[in-house]
């Protein structure tokens, strides 16, 4: 799901779909006339009359196909845990503490269902880009619906209490929370397309650590949020904390205890943060080649996974 939405989004296909249908939605177009009409259905919005109005049918057809294989296997993952959750709960297989937590999974999930659709609307009405703040919402809901799932995975696969560090516990909760901050940066980077613009590294273009272009915004705070070049420094920052802070939760655990699983998380933590720094740098570099997007989009994710196991392990 991580790698298709991250096609999707960077193939500019996620508009491509102009409504919303749960279940005949699940069947594409079969024939002539079906692709037709939903072509012509398309070129009512923004998209096409102020971006694709060259397009062919066959070039709709190159993007319908991503959308509708996001949203299918979005309809799948509904599914693939609706109908088992039903069969353990009625076989009296799951602990009424297990059942509040798959019933919030639930909610989770069929709430980034709608901030999908939500994303999408944003993009039918004016302009034929959908809400940075609302794919940022798409996104981050994403990863942490499927933290959420992790945790109450390693719930069960690790169901014995633990001793641990407070203060260390602590200064992984912050480190969490930076990374979310990081994810969400990400997606306002993605949604404003600023990783199109600065492509140097470390500075934003030869010779200058801040371009003028970062603080052109009144107010300033507009800057942070709205402009992609002051967006894209804000990622480039983030990314120096989330690097610092892992860095910080490596050094410290050097001198400590730990069990298998404790180091396991600490040294995936390390690998995987580096990784994606350097994904990060690469795809500044190169301006977001295909490839890159979604291959950062990836390491991102796999830090999260990385983050929350670290986390679980040193919580009771």
């Amino acid at each position: 799901m991580v790698v298709i939405g991250g096609i999707t989004r960077l193939t500019d296909s996620g508009l491509s779909i102009s409504n919303y249908k749960l279940i005949t939605g699940t069947i594409p177009p079969l024939n002539e006339t079906e692709w037709q009409e939903a072509f012509e259905l398309y070129q009512q919005f923004p998209e096409y009359q102020k971006l694709h109005y060259h397009f062919t049918l066959e070039d709709f057809k190159g993007i319908y196909f991503w959308e509708w294989l996001h949203r299918l296997i979005g309809r799948l993952i509904g599914l693939v845990f609706i109908i088992p959750f039903i069969y353990f709960l009625a076989t009296k297989q799951l602990t009424q503490k297990t059942v509040k937590k798959c019933l919030v999974l639930l909610v989770l999930g069929g709430f980034q269902g709608f901030l999908g659709w939500y994303m999408v609307k944003s993009g039918l009405v004016d302009m034929p880009d959908v809400s940075h703040f609302r794919l940022a919402a798409h996104l981050t809901t994403a990863f942490l619906t499927f933290a959420a799932t992790l945790w109450v995975a390693l719930d069960l696969l690790y169901p014995n209490k633990k001793q641990i560090n407070i203060k260390f516990r602590n200064l992984i909760i912050v480190s969490y929370l930076i990374l979310i901050v990081q994810i969400v940066y990400g997606a306002f980077v993605a949604g404003l397309k600023a990783g199109l613009l600065h492509n140097h590294w470390p500075l934003m273009n030869e010779n200058k650590f801040i371009h003028e272009t970062v603080y052109i915004l009144e107010p300033f705070y507009l800057n942070l949020i709205e402009n992609p070049s002051g967006v894209q420094f804000v990622h480039r920052m983030i990314a120096y904390l989330v690097l610092a802070s892992i860095l910080v939760i490596w050094l410290k655990a050097k001198n400590m205890s730990l069990t298998p699983s404790q180091n396991t998380g600490i040294s995936a933590l390390i690998i995987f943060v580096l990784f994606q720094f350097l994904l990060g740098v690469l795809t500044i570099i190169y301006a977001v080649p295909l490839w890159l997007g979604i291959a950062h989009q990836i390491g991102a994710f796999l830090l999260l996974t990385a983050m929350t196991f670290t986390l679980h392990r040193f919580s009771k």
